[in-house]
C-alpha cells in the first residue's frame, strides 16, 4: 500500500508545533524548521511569509484542536458537569508524557508586544475560554458570572503551569474540587 505523504504546508505546522512546545518560538530558526520538515525555504516562505505566520499558525491550530475537546467533553451535560468536564480538560492537558505548560502562556511570555499577530491569536484564545466559563458559570446561576469566569481562567493557568511541577492526578482533582467549592449548585 502507498503511503501519501503530508503536504509540505502540513508538515512545517507539524514539525513547528513539535519545536515550538518543546524547545520554545524564539529557539528555533527557520533553518531548522526547512530542515526538519524537509523543505525548502522558498516553500517555507510560499506559505508562511514570516516566522510570525507560522507561529500564528501554530497557535490557531492548537485553538482548534482545545475548543473540539471542550466541546466534546461538554456535549449534551447538565451545567455543572459541563463545566467540571471543561476544566477536566485542562487538567487531563497536564498528564501528558510531554507536558511543557500552556501553548498560549508559553507564547504571550515570548511576545510581549500586545499589537503583534501573535498576540492577537493568544487573546482570541484566552477570550473564547472565558467565554465558555462565564456561559456556563451563568448556567449554574452563579451571581458574578464574569467574576467566576476570570477565577477559572486564573486556575486554568496556574494548572497548566503548575502541572509541568505538580502531581497531575492533583492538578485533576483540585481543578474539579474547584468547581465544587466556588460554584454553586
Amino acid at each position: 500500500m502507498r503511503t501519501v505523504e503530508p503536504h509540505p504546508k502540513d508538515r512545517l505546522l507539524a514539525t513547528a508545533a513539535r519545536l515550538f512546545y518543546a524547545e520554545g518560538i524564539h529557539a528555533v530558526g527557520v533553518e531548522r524548521l526547512v530542515s526538519e520538515a524537509a523543505v525548502t525555504r522558498a516553500t517555507f516562505y510560499r506559505h508562511y511569509p514570516t516566522k510570525d505566520d507560522l507561529v500564528a499558525a501554530y497557535l490557531t491550530a492548537t485553538s482548534r484542536q482545545i475548543r473540539a475537546a471542550v466541546a466534546a467533553a461538554r456535549a449534551g451535560k447538565p451545567p455543572r458537569e459541563a463545566l467540571a468536564d471543561t476544566m477536566a480538560v485542562v487538567g487531563d492537558a497536564t498528564c501528558g508524557e510531554d507536558f511543557r505548560g500552556c501553548q498560549f502562556l508559553n507564547a504571550a511570555a515570548e511576545y510581549p508586544d500586545p499589537e503583534n499577530r501573535v498576540r492577537a491569536v493568544i487573546d482570541d484564545h484566552r477570550k473564547w475560554f472565558f467565554d465558555v466559563l462565564r456561559e456556563q458559570a451563568a448556567a449554574l446561576g452563579h451571581p458574578e458570572p464574569d467574576h467566576a469566569a476570570r477565577v477559572l481562567v486564573l486556575l486554568r493557568d496556574g494548572a497548566l503551569h503548575g502541572g509541568e511541577l505538580d502531581e497531575p492526578e492533583k492538578v485533576r482533582t483540585t481543578l474539579r474540587r474547584a468547581v465544587d467549592d466556588f460554584l454553586p449548585g
